[in-house]
């Protein structure tokens, strides 16, 4: 019996500000590639861009995704186990002085010498010394009514100590696709949809797996609210859909709007980038637009723009190819 095909019929439909979606894009990678050669600025005339702290264009061209990225290539990491070990204990807490904490005590990040006791140690003395250990990019759940602890962190370590013992990345090496890899990480306690396809993400920058960022995407809460208001309505089309809907459409709605397209040293906008970049649509259109409000109410944005530390250097996943392109001006 030949299998049925539905079609979604109806369209989705977009909003005043749809285009405010390929407009901020243009906007904010511009202000990325002026960074490369020019560390003083102004890089941008837009009074939002530059006064607010919005992410990358390309996930993996932000600061903590770089970090990562070279920390996964790094020549003293032997195996699939400590690749997937150090990714997850630097992605609970997403921050790189965190991680730069540990390496000062232990010389070296390791699972052959891990101990929870002595991590947990660490990390509770600079709770007590009021410095903080996670990221404010999203907010973490503590995982406190599965593994019991006090503080956060030693949840998330108890998390980290049970994914090694079940030795998942073994199972993430043998996965045949993102969607299984995403499935694996959110049968664990407190990964909900959101975290288990960021570090869906993060774990294919590495050796460990490698898929298209084209093959699976998740719609995050920020995403579908920057959707939200770039379309009136949906029609028959899931957030899922239209983010696919967005990274087919690129090419021809920069080419519209009069704008060159935007890609990575030939890469275009993944999944991944067009999902990330409904989430900063909507903070920008909280200033620009309040009028076009969302379930959360929200009108302003929280992170200020910081100037970087340090120049920028780049580096992306060698399987991509990208990383002999860039100019040896970055």
């Amino acid at each position: 019996m030949t299998p049925m095909h539905f079609t979604k019929l109806v369209k989705p439909k977009r909003s005043s500000v749809y285009d405010s979606y390929w407009k901020f894009a243009s906007k904010r990678f511009d202000v990325f590639i002026k960074r490369l050669t020019d560390t003083s600025g102004p890089w941008t005339n837009d009074p939002v861009i530059a006064k607010n702290r919005f992410t990358n264009v390309f996930r993996a061209s932000d600061r903590v995704s770089q970090y990562l990225i070279k920390l996964q290539y790094e020549e003293r990491i032997p195996n699939a186990k400590e690749i997937f070990f150090r990714t997850i204990l630097f992605k609970l807490f997403n921050k790189i002085e965190t991680y730069e904490c540990l390496l000062r005590k232990f010389g070296q990040i390791s699972y052959d010498n891990f101990s929870f006791d002595e991590y947990d140690k660490i990390l509770t003395h600079e709770l007590v010394e009021n410095n903080r250990i996670y990221s404010a990019a999203y907010i973490m759940p503590s995982a406190g009514s599965v593994f019991g602890y006090k503080f956060k962190h030693s949840n998330h370590l108890a998390l980290l100590s049970k994914m090694m013992k079940d030795k998942l990345y073994y199972k993430i090496a043998e996965s045949n696709s993102l969607e299984k890899i995403y499935q694996l990480l959110l049968s664990y306690p407190s990964l909900g949809n959101f975290l288990a396809f960021q570090y869906t993400i993060d774990l294919n920058y590495s050796t460990l797996s490698n898929f298209s960022e084209m093959d699976f995407v998740i719609a995050g809460p920020g995403a579908k609210n920057g959707i939200t208001k770039c379309f009136q309505s949906l029609g028959d089309y899931s957030f899922e859909d239209i983010i696919k809907m967005m990274t087919d459409d690129q090419e021809m709605e920069f080419k519209r709007l009069g704008i060159d397209q935007l890609t990575l040293w030939g890469r275009p906008l993944q999944l991944i980038d067009c999902q990330n970049l409904f989430c900063e649509v909507d903070k920008y259109l909280r200033v620009t637009n309040p009028e076009v409000s969302d379930s959360t109410g929200r009108t302003r944005i929280k992170q200020k723009f910081t100037t970087g530390k340090g120049p920028i250097s780049l580096f992306f996943p060698p399987k991509w190819q990208i990383n002999q392109k860039i100019t040896a001006l970055c």
